[in-house]
């Protein structure tokens, strides 16, 4: 699994980290960063749920 961020577009809504804590957290400007170790979305099933949660589209996921 691919995940792809767009730090430009994002604006800490938190939706991510909601969806997939395993995954997702953010950082001290609560951007969305991915959680050391878990780059390739393990972790957590939920995160292809990720995408459709971000309200400003601002993560992708796609399967290798």
């Amino acid at each position: 699994m691919r995940i792809s961020i767009d730090r430009d577009r994002c604006i800490g809504s938190g939706q991510c980290v909601m969806t997939a804590p395993g995954v997702f957290t953010q950082d001290d400007d609560a951007l969305v960063a991915l959680v050391p170790g878990h780059e390739d979305g393990s972790g957590d099933p939920r995160v292809r749920d990720v995408p459709m949660a971000c309200p400003v589209q601002a993560i992708d996921v796609t399967e290798d």
